[in-house]
């Protein structure tokens, strides 16, 4: 029986997930399918419901979900429960599954596409929603001097620096501040990593050529993350590296995560050049 896998968030017209989950099905010779599922909030339930069936090894999830499916499933384990956060589901014997592999994923493009180490390093993240929590849950094991969470939504903000600070060592601090006042806008210059964990710029989204803060602002010895990876060059990268700023897309982490996913859902390894030439 063929196995069927899929994408769920809204909107999904930038995912290039079929691409690099199909690659890696071929590579690894297994008969399976990847599919985009767009789903508004009003038919979450319905579409995490279908994936009791016996045809699917699971899920991915994506903007703005993943926070919404933790009630929808049967629990949620490791980061995907430190964070309240799930971006894949796994069937499991009738059950679906939460786990979060975009903390595994991050880690790995910050060290091997990116070359930064966190360790006692003064960080900013934009944005509050799940993907800004397990970027957050990443620095917090790698023990940066600072993690400065800044975002649209104050309650939003407030509760993860909350559920985070239970788990943050001596020596890291995490607080937060509204997007666009004053502190804001003094630890961009002070940063010296900065990770874009919204839409903004995403292909899709009505905002594409948009970058969520004045590069200006940024101290010329940081480092950007942007999680955006379509396009691959958002207008915040090429805007940071027109500065002499080091600056990274998100297609590494998108393929680093999904590799966890594919792993979590066959036992098998995924190729990883094949999951970036698709992607490409």
């Amino acid at each position: 029986m063929t196995k069927r896998a899929g994408v769920i968030g809204h909107p999904l017209t930038h995912t290039k997930s079929p691409a690099i989950f199909d690659a890696a099905f071929r590579a690894a010779g297994i008969d399976a399918t990847y599919e985009a599922w767009d789903a508004a909030p009003d038919v979450l339930e319905g579409r995490i419901e279908a994936l009791r069936g016996s045809d699917f090894l699971g899920a991915n999830i994506t903007i703005p979900h993943k926070q919404a499916v933790l009630p929808l499933i049967d629990g949620a384990v490791g980061d995907a429960s430190k964070i309240a956060a799930v971006n894949t589901i796994v069937h499991d014997g009738g059950k679906l599954v939460g786990h979060n592999t975009d903390v595994a994923g991050f880690r790995r493009a910050l060290h091997d596409d990116v070359g930064f180490e966190a360790h006692g390093r003064r960080t900013m993240i934009l944005g509050s929603g799940g993907a800004a929590r397990a970027v957050a849950l990443a620095l917090v094991e790698a023990k940066a001097s600072v993690i400065y969470v800044v975002g649209r939504q104050p309650k939003r903000v407030e509760s993860l620096v909350l559920q985070l600070k239970l788990s943050t060592p001596t020596g890291t601090t995490i607080s937060w501040a509204y997007w666009g006042d004053g502190s804001y806008e003094r630890s961009l210059r002070e940063s010296d990593l900065i990770v874009h964990c919204t839409p903004i710029g995403l292909a899709g989204s009505g905002t594409e050529g948009q970058s969520p803060v004045d590069v200006s602002l940024i101290g010329e010895t940081a480092t950007v993350f942007d999680l955006v990876y379509n396009p691959e060059e958002t207008a915040l990268v090429a805007g940071a590296r027109d500065r002499g700023i080091k600056a990274s897309g998100g297609l590494g982490m998108l393929v680093y995560q999904a590799a966890e996913s594919f792993r979590l859902w066959t036992g098998q390894g995924a190729d990883i050049g094949a999951m970036i030439a698709a992607a490409r």
